[in-house]
């Protein structure tokens, strides 16, 4: 009986190493995530090895001691896990969070950076030239209640770079005026 409940349970201390990595978050840091869980479920795999080899060296004569010790590690395994899948989840939200709030930043100062080399004129070379050092110079951290105002922003330069295929310097220029009161108005929300 003793033999048949330690095979059992190293049978879900292997099926608990081949799961558990499986439960860790997708995203871009995805292998460093499953790290840790290999680690545990690796170590709790041997962990129920060598205490289920213990209690049948030492031959127990019944099964509720041997049943409840490992219970209890395997109760331990799964709240530790628990926390660490919690945490993992947490923070593979906050990446891609992260990961949005900084494409904002990102797309719209490379959009202006394309947009001065097409720009020949001096004065509305120089107004996206500060429309460019305010959005590169944003901190990347966003918050919700600036959606709509980063939406605006981004329509802005997509207006910009209609003038500027136009090639009409007056409207760069109003509208890189525009554009860097909107980019420093969401840098002072924020």
């Amino acid at each position: 009986m003793l033999l048949y409940g330690f095979h059992t349970v190293i049978h879900f201390a292997y099926f608990m190493l081949l799961l558990t990595p499986k439960l860790a978050s997708t995203g871009h840091s995805a292998p460093v995530f499953k790290v840790p869980i290999y680690i545990m479920s690796t170590t709790y795999f041997f962990v129920e090895l060598i205490i289920g080899s213990l209690f049948i060296v030492i031959a127990s004569e019944g099964y509720t001691i041997p049943f409840l010790v490992q219970f209890c590690i395997a109760g331990i395994y799964g709240a530790i896990l628990m926390v660490y899948l919690i945490a993992d989840e947490w923070t593979g939200t906050a990446e891609k969070e992260r990961g949005t709030q900084i494409a904002f930043i990102k797309d719209a100062s490379l959009n202006i950076k394309g947009l001065l080399e097409k720009v020949s004129d001096k004065e509305a070379k120089k107004r996206l030239e500060r429309v460019y050092d305010a959005l590169y110079s944003s901190p990347v951290k966003s918050h919700p209640d600036l959606e709509t105002e980063e939406n605006n922003i981004l329509q802005s330069i997509r207006e910009l770079a209609d003038a500027v295929s136009i090639g009409n310097n007056d409207t760069i220029i109003a509208l890189a005026d525009t554009l860097e009161v909107a980019v420093n108005d969401r840098n002072k929300r924020l």
